[in-house]
This record gives structure tokens, C-alpha cells and sequence, in this order.
């Protein structure tokens, strides 16, 4: 049994499907998989904002496919798996796990609703995806999976805690699927942005966000584009995790390197700001 195989460029020549594909981080991943030669059905909740997508795609000379979907509906994603093939008249080859919702709140503040919101996007959103994709890669043969979570997947911010708790899942979920499906031929990538100017704030339930916007537009590292190419290239490289921004980096380190000192450090830093 090969352990290890020939790498390939799944991000190239790709027949892909990328969910929150109307603005953001989805958007540039499908702009990007457009030049690398691919073509893209872009499903976004907001059909408008795909089509938009799907325009400057199309005036580029690619090809490109609108598809209203909620993913967090699973029969929606069970129709977009199966109309993505119908649409590009190929099997999908790439599954590009974007759509997600920002929120945030003290815990005991947040509602049990808002919980079931953020977790059927944020979490059931990516289970549904790779749940009606993997039996098709496994088919095929071959295929590649990028699941988008978030530096606050292991940073556990205070107040933010449904959200960390969705995005955790996320990381988890691409960690062992990374592991499962290896000997399917079938590719994981895990990104982990900490800041980067989406439209996740505007259309998210977020505390302080006059603040939030102020941090997104003046302190972000990097841009959507930027992480979209850093992590197709580092799917290509057959890389599980995508850690784009320095200060991801660094959190990424000091949580593995003294987990306690770092929750005592970050528990103490949040009374200070209180």
C-alpha cells in the first residue's frame, strides 16, 4: 500500500463548486479557479450576488454557472451536487466549502436561535457539502475538498463563542477527512484567516461592529484574494492547513506550544478590557 502518492494540481483545469461564491473570499476563489483554467458553479444563498460572480467570470472567458443555495438545507445541497454536474457536464473534481455567517455576543446573552442559525451555515453547512460530494469523489476516483474555517477555530475569543465553536468543527471535520479519505485519492485543505475584509460583519449578528469594521478595513494582513490563491496553491501542494496571516501564525504557536498559559493569558486580557 503507497503511503504516499504522486502529488497533483487540483486547483488547475478544476471542475469546481464554491458555496458563498457571491461575495468575499468565494467570489476570489472562483475568479482564481476561472484563471487557473477551471469552470465554476458558484451557489450563494443570494442567487444576485452569484450571478454577479458569474459575470465577471463569463467577461474573463471562462465559464461559470449561477445556483441559488441555503447550506443549510441539506436537500438544497443534495440538488446542487447533483445540478453542478449537470451544468458543467463533468463530474465535480473541487468542493470549495466557503458559505458562512459571523456572530458573537457573551454567552449567556446569545440566544438558543441564534446558536441553531450560525451552526446550520457555519458547521451543517460544510457537513452537507462534504456529505453529498465525498461518495462522488470516491467514484470518481479522485477530488479535492477546501473547508473555510477561521483562526478562531483555535483562538477561542470571548464572545465569540458559538462561533468558534462552529469554526472548531469545521477544523476538526477537514483534520480527519484529510485522514479517511487519503487512500481515496481525495485531497483536504483547512483555512484559518483571522481578519479579512468580507462581508461577513455586514451581514452577520456581531457585537461592537462600528469596531469590527474599523479592524477589517485598517488592520486585516492580507486580502480575500490573497487567501484565496494561497490556498489553492497550498491544496496543490497536498497541504492540509492554510494559515495565511501572520498573526494566525502566532496564535496557531503560542496555543500549541503552552495551551493553559495562553487561555490564562487570554482570560486575563479580557477582564483588563472590561
Amino acid at each position: 500500500m503507497k503511503l504516499f502518492r504522486k502529488k497533483t494540481k487540483p486547483s488547475q483545469n478544476a471542475f469546481a463548486v464554491v458555496t458563498g461564491a457571491g461575495s468575499g473570499i468565494g467570489r476570489n476563489f472562483a475568479l482564481e479557479l476561472a484563471k487557473r483554467g477551471g469552470m465554476v458553479v458558484c451557489a450563494d444563498i443570494n442567487l444576485e450576488a452569484a450571478e454577479e460572480t458569474v459575470a465577471l467570470i463569463t467577461a474573463s472567458g471562462a465559464q461559470a454557472f449561477a445556483v441559488k443555495c441555503d447550506v443549510g438545507n441539506a436537500r438544497q445541497v443534495e440538488q446542487l451536487a447533483n445540478q453542478a454536474e449537470q451544468l458543467m457536464q463533468h463530474p465535480t473534481t473541487l468542493l470549495i466549502n466557503n458559505a458562512g455567517v459571523g456572530l458573537g455576543g457573551k454567552f449567556d446573552e446569545v440566544t438558543l436561535d441564534d446558536w441553531k442559525w450560525v451552526t446550520d451555515v457555519n458547521l451543517w453547512g460544510v457537513v452537507h457539502g462534504c456529505h453529498y460530494f465525498v461518495p462522488k469523489f470516491k467514484k470518481l476516483g479522485n477530488g479535492a475538498i477546501i473547508n473555510v474555517a477561521s483562526a478562531a477555530s483555535y483562538t477561542a475569543a470571548p464572545e465569540m463563542t458559538a462561533y468558534n465553536v462552529t469554526k472548531a468543527g469545521v477544523r476538526a471535520l477537514s483534520e480527519t477527512l484529510a485522514a479517511e479519505l487519503r487512500k481515496f485519492n481525495i485531497q483536504v485543505n483547512v483555512v484559518c484567516p483571522t481578519l479579512v475584509p468580507t462581508n461577513i460583519i455586514k451581514n452577520g449578528k456581531l457585537p461592537h461592529k462600528g469596531i469590527m469594521d474599523y479592524a477589517l478595513t485598517n488592520l486585516a494582513l492580507t486580502t480575500s484574494n490573497k487567501v484565496a490563491e494561497l490556498t489553492l496553491d497550498r491544496l496543490d501542494q497536498g497541504q492540509l492547513y492554510t494559515i495565511p496571516q501572520l498573526d494566525a501564525k502566532l496564535f496557531w504557536l503560542m496555543k500549541r506550544i503552552a495551551p493553559n498559559l495562553y487561555a490564562k493569558f487570554l482570560g486575563n486580557l479580557y477582564r483588563l478590557m472590561k
